[in-house]
């Protein structure tokens, strides 16, 4: 399973998920991939104003403050559907 973090510099709140994404990663295992929004000039219009953004296996799922149990929740969710 894939979880794709779309973030920027200087933003506290990707910080925060960004912690909460490694230690669920250590319980539940997934590939963690960061896309900085800055480099690529569609994702920055896409996400300007929602980072972070979660995707799991390309499917968004959770953006601004991110909740440590609801995003834990989605990632057993889509391990018990595989």
């Amino acid at each position: 399973m894939q979880v794709m973090m779309y973030t920027k510099q200087n933003c506290p709140l990707c910080d925060q998920a960004k912690d909460i994404l490694v230690s669920l990663q250590a319980e539940i295992g997934f590939r963690l991939i960061e896309r900085d929004i800055y480099e690529n000039d569609t994702l920055l219009e896409k996400f300007q104003l929602m980072i972070p953004v979660l995707e799991i296996d390309d499917e968004p799922i959770m953006y601004g403050k991110i909740q440590r149990e609801e995003i834990r929740k989605r990632l057993l969710l889509k391990i018990g559907n595989r």
